[in-house]
């Protein structure tokens, strides 16, 4: 499912127009990335948690020619599925 199937099923499912869902949609994704950003995480019980992680800096080798190569450190995002999400899935 891409983007547009989301924003269609949204709008399906909660009696919305498209262009609504799909303002609904973007809000949701940009709350979630604004709060990632500012160091904090989102957990929406039986769904799952948003946070972010700290990877240290590392060396890796390049698979082509062998040399090392400096990882720098960065933060990362995490999804964690939350109990809800897995025995639905499963």
């Amino acid at each position: 499912m891409n983007k547009n199937e989301l924003v269609s099923a949204v709008a399906e499912k909660a009696g919305l127009s498209k262009t609504d869902a799909a303002s609904a949609v973007d809000a949701v994704f940009d709350a979630i990335q604004g709060e990632l950003k500012n160091g904090g995480d989102v957990r929406l019980v039986g769904f799952g948690n948003f946070s972010v992680s700290r990877r240290e800096a590392s060396t890796g080798r390049n698979p082509s020619t062998g040399a090392e190569v400096a990882i720098p450190a960065r933060n990362v995002p995490k999804f964690s599925a939350g109990k809800g999400l897995k025995d639905a899935v499963n």
